[in-house]
This record gives structure tokens, sequence and C-alpha cells, in this order.
């Protein structure tokens, strides 16, 4: 059974960058890799913060962060990051894109090392064909923010061996993460209950229902979720959850999962939420102010 030391992590953004953390936090040497530099340095900055608000917090001690972040290595080439015992891709949620990746890497991979994904939505399965280690495959669903969040699915590809999972589970909970197990379909399992509510209050807002401010106030003091569905969109990205929208009305061909055509307006117009300043409410003030 693979014994894992070094995990490389390929995207170095908000879901990249935190499982970094909680990798290094937890004794592992880590390899970020990303296309751009600028991606691995704003990566390793945003590490950098999200430990010292933590330690501020009395989550981390002093030492568990000076001692976590050496760990963590910027790695630009593809050759170093096929030598780690485990790799992770945490790239945008586009099919084509980790495919790419997967093929790209190919090369540098030792016999022994194993893959995994960190799709939200996409089939392991498919993925795991693009490689010449599907029984070596596996999903890896870290939540967002991967910091805080005790939640990993663990998806198997149909091709995926016993011994690959053991390891993969064994793996995150060593992170001090909870795992569940998820069947192969699109989606997964969180992801299939809760980007269907985002996508029906974005409906909801759509057919004039309710407001920006309605909806999500509604749902926090009428259901208790700590973040309202218009808000949690914004924070998980509108793009994000337009292809997880789209990877389950065209994996299940069920008209109830249609993506919203304001989701999908919102997405064309480059309004993505609070990372690009603009989603249903507008982050570029003081205080969020809804867009509609």
């Amino acid at each position: 059974m693979t014994e894992i030391k070094t995990v490389a992590i390929i995207g170095a953004g908000q879901m990249g960058s935190g499982i970094a953390h909680v990798c290094a936090l937890s004794g592992y040497n880590v390899l970020l890799n990303d296309v751009s530099g600028d991606r691995i340095e704003a990566g390793l900055s945003l590490i950098d913060r999200n430990l010292a608000r933590q330690v501020a917090r009395g989550m981390v001690t002093v030492e568990q962060m000076q001692d976590a972040l050496p760990r963590i290595s910027a790695t630009p080439g593809l050759d170093v990051v096929g030598g780690a015992d485990l790799v992770i891709e945490a790239a945008t949620e586009n099919e084509e894109v980790k495919k790419a990746i997967f093929k790209s890497i190919a090369p540098y991979l030792g016999s022994g090392t194993l893959l995994a994904s960190n799709t939200s939505s996409i089939s392991i399965t498919r993925l795991a064909s693009t490689t010449d280690r599907p029984e070596r495959f596996i999903g890896l669903h870290f939540m967002n923010p991967v910091p805080l969040m005790k939640l990993v699915e663990i998806i198997r590809g149909i091709a995926t061996d016993v011994e690959t999972y053991e390891t993969a589970a064994r793996f995150a909970q060593s992170l001090g993460k909870t795992t569940a197990n998820a069947e192969d379909f699109p989606a997964f399992i969180v992801n299939r209950v809760l980007v269907p509510m985002i996508n029906e209050a974005i409906y909801t807002l759509y057919e004039g229902v309710g407001t920006v401010e309605a909806i999500d106030v509604a749902m926090k003091l009428g259901a208790n979720h700590p973040m309202g569905p218009l808000e949690l969109g914004d924070f998980i990205g509108l793009d994000t959850v337009l292809a997880i929208m789209n990877v389950l009305h065209d994996g299940l061909a069920d008209s109830k999962y249609r993506p919203c055509p304001l989701l999908v307006k919102y997405v064309e117009a480059g309004w993505l939420g609070k990372k690009t300043g603009r989603g249903f409410y507008d982050y570029r003030g003081e205080k969020p102010i809804p867009t509609r």
C-alpha cells in the first residue's frame, strides 16, 4: 500500500491553496503547482494569511504555523510534481482542462503515484480513463473553505481498486477530515443537493418572488442556513455553479436541473461573485450591496 509523504497539488487557487494548507499542517510535504507563477505566489500568500488568521483565533499555534509553511514549495515544473506520492488536481471545474492536466503529467509519474481530482461534479471514471492508471485514480472532493470544512467526499471510478480507496480514505482522515463515500454520478452528494437549491433561489429571484436580500434572509432565518443561497453562490463562484448545473442537466437529462437564465446572464457578464467583485452582491464597497 502506498505510503504518502509528499503531496503535489495542481492548481493554486482557493481550493488548491486550501488543500495545500491542511496537508502542510498535517505534516505532509507539499508541491504547489499552477500554470502561472503569479498564481502560485498568490496561493502561498493566501495560505500565509489564513494560517495567521487561525493563529489569531487560537485554532493553530504559532509553532504549528512555523512548521507548516516551510513544508510547502512553489513548483512550476510538472517533472517535479510527478515525483509526489499523491497528485491532486484542483483546477477549474472544466472537464477538458482537467483531462489535459492528467495527460500532461503522465510522462513524469512514478509507477506508484496515486492520482486524485478535487472535481465537485465531473465523472471520476471519465477523468481516470484519460490516464495510464485508472485503478490508481480517485475523487477527493474537499469542501470550501478547506481549512474550516470537515468533509471530504470520496468517489471511486469504475476501475478504482480497493487499495487506492483505502489509501485515499486514510489520507483524508489524517487531515482531520470526515469522509463520505459517494457513487460516481453527476455532482456526487453535496452538490447534487446544494447547487440545485442555489439554482432554485436564482429562479425565485428571476421570477420576482423575492429580492436578493429577501431570499437570503428568508433562508437564513427560516431554514437556519448560515449563509443565504445567493450569497453562497457568490462565495462558490457563479461560473462553478453554472458548470455543476450543466453537468447535472447533461448527465441526468432531467429538466429540473436546467440552469436559470439569470445565472447564465451573470456568468456571461463576468459577474462571478466575490472573486470578481460582483455577483448577486457588489463587493467593491465597504459593505456588500445587492445588484438586483
